[in-house]
Formats: structure tokens, C-alpha cells, sequence
């Protein structure tokens, strides 16, 4: 409902020229979008090892269909009301936001056991506790860094495209190949993460993000770009399933609430963090730098998990 009610609001206040109102429609999209983010972890519940990365991972493949059908709606709709160009688009935001609302009223989540209480009375572990804990650290830590860097390089990218000679089009074109390449993969990580293991899974993420800054790194040509660019997508999507079912399977049910809430803080703080800063580094030290400052937070986090991997499935 808060998606709806933010579709509403931005484009009424499109309509009547009211940009502190536009504001307040797109800050209630990013409080819907936080809720979004909980999808992934409301399908892992109830469902236990391999089971539990394949559910993830079908729930991203709903960002495929997304990639595809979402900017393909804003320019459908951005004129569907006369002489008000974009609120049409908001309108369908609301639209689709109720759609899954009414999706939503039929699913039934698996009721929690009668002993499982939210408070830090109940044996699980209070946040100073979880932040002690190094299996959930280390799957926070993975998606901090492959939701993180992939955010850092995705916003600076463009810029680096038309500061290069390139043009809008092909900018447009290497951002839509990149997050194809973001979802897409979902349809077969899950197995992934059944055949090898969530640690040797998102270590992989990692080590293709980092292919891909090194491909940055050879050249500015489009095709430079747009390999770089489609590499980090899928390194993301390993990497973030894969540290999503990490954090999963390194919870009590009675923790969960504490420990998701967590580690969408720091993944998404981190997120909004680096992007304001990707665009202002891009402007002062360029393209470059933006790929080599990658490599020291893979390192980071890609040294525990490939000492964790042989020992975990």
C-alpha cells in the first residue's frame, strides 16, 4: 500500500508542479522498494539447504522480467496523461504496486514456532551478538561488497562512457545489457548453490566482479565497456544470492527479524553511501580509479570465503 500511495503522490505533485511533494513520492518508493528486499528472505523461510538458494534465487529471476518489462512501461505511460509528461509512469508504479498486493494476500508463510519470540529474551542472539558471529558477518560482508561495488561501478559507468566520446544511446544500451546480465543468471544459481555451495558461489560472484574491473581496465572502447559491464552484472548476481543464503542459513527463526533487517541496513546503506560518492571520485580521479579501488574489498572478503568453502555446502 505504501507503493501505491507513492505512485499517487509523485504524480499528483507532477501535476501540480509541487517538487517537495515529488520528494515525498520518491522517498515512499524507497521505503517500498525496502520492503521488496524482504522477498528474498520470505521465500528462504521454512526451507532448508539446497532448497533454500533455489527459492532465493527464483524470487531474482523476478528482476529479469523487471529489466524488461519496467522501462518498457515508463515509455508507454509517461504520456498517458495530456500535457503532464512522466505521470502516467507513477500511475503504473501504483498500479503495479497493488497488483502485488493482491498477490501478496495469498501467500502463507510458515507460522512461527510457539517458544519464537522478537524479543532478546528468547535465547537468540541480540545484534552485538550477531555482529560477533562470523559466519553471519562473513555473509553480511559478502553482500556489502558485491551489492556495494557492483553500485559503485553501475552509477560511474555511464558518465565514463559519454566522457569518453561515447554516446547517450550506447550508455543506455550498456546499463540495459548490464542489468539483463544481473538477473538473468537467477535461473540457474540456485542449482548452482546446490551442486558447489553458497560459499563457492559467491566467491565466484567475486572473483567476476573482479574480471570485470580488470577488463575495465584494458580499454575505453563500448566493447570494453559493455563486457566490464555484463561480467559485474553476473558477479553480482552470484555474489548477492550467494551471501543472501548465507546470511539465511546463519539465523534462529526466532533471530530472523534482527538478523535480515541487519544486513539490508548495512548492505543497502552502503549501497546509497558509494553511490553518491562513485559520481563525485569519477569527476575527480575518473574511470580508472573507480575499477582499481575494487580489487582491495574483494580481496577482503574472497580470503575467508574460500578458506570457508571446502569445509561448508
Amino acid at each position: 500500500m505504501i507503493g501505491v500511495f507513492s505512485g499517487l503522490v509523485a504524480a499528483g505533485a507532477i501535476s501540480f508542479g509541487a517538487f517537495i511533494f515529488f520528494c515525498l513520492g520518491t522517498f515512499l518508493a524507497g521505503l517500498y522498494a525496502s520492503y521488496v528486499q524482504s522477498y528474498r528472505f520470505a521465500v528462504a523461510d521454512g526451507r532448508e539447504g539446497a532448497d533454500r538458494g533455489r527459492a532465493i534465487s527464483w524470487v531474482m529471476v523476478g528482476g529479469l522480467i523487471a529489466a524488461i518489462i519496467g522501462p518498457q512501461l515508463v515509455i508507454a505511460t509517461r504520456d498517458a496523461v495530456p500535457g503532464v509528461p512522466f505521470a502516467g509512469s507513477f500511475l503504473s508504479q501504483a498500479a503495479l504496486a497493488l497488483i502485488a498486493f493482491f498477490v501478496l494476500t495469498r501467500l502463507r508463510g510458515r507460522q512461527p514456532a510457539a517458544t519464537a519470540q522478537t524479543s532478546s529474551d528468547d535465547g537468540g542472539r541480540t545484534v552485538l551478538q550477531l555482529l560477533a558471529s562470523p559466519k553471519y558477518m562473513l555473509g553480511v560482508a559478502a553482500g556489502v561488497v558485491s551489492y556495494g561495488l557492483m553500485s559503485f561501478v553501475m552509477t560511474a559507468a555511464p558518465l565514463a562512457m559519454v566522457g569518453c566520446g561515447h554516446s547517450i544511446d550506447h550508455a543506455a544500451w550498456g546499463i540495459q545489457w548490464h542489468v539483463l546480465a544481473m538477473f538473468a543468471p537467477s535461473l540457474v544459481t540456485g542449482k548452482l548453490i546446490a551442486r558447489f555451495g553458497k560459499e563457492k558461489v559467491t566467491a565466484a560472484g567475486l572473483i567476476i566482479i573482479g574480471i570485470s574491473g580488470a577488463v575495465a581496465l584494458t580499454g575505453l572502447d563500448l566493447r570494453h565497456f559493455f563486457i566490464s559491464l555484463i561480467l559485474l552484472g553476473i558477479g553480482w548476481n552470484f555474489g548477492f544470492i550467494g551471501a543472501t543464503a548465507m546470511v539465511a542459513a546463519a539465523h534462529t527463526e526466532a533471530e530472523r527479524g534482527r538478523a535480515q533487517g541487519l544486513n539490508d541496513f548495512a548492505v543497502f546503506g552502503t549501497v546509497a553511501a558509494l553511490s553518491f560518492f562513485s559520481g563525485a571520485l569519477m569527476q575527480a580521479s575518473g574511470w580508472h580509479l573507480i575499477n582499481l579501488m575494487m580489487f582491495p574489498f574483494i580481496a577482503i572478503v574472497l580470503a575467508p570465503l574460500v578458506w570457508q568453502a571446502p569445509r561448508r555446502v
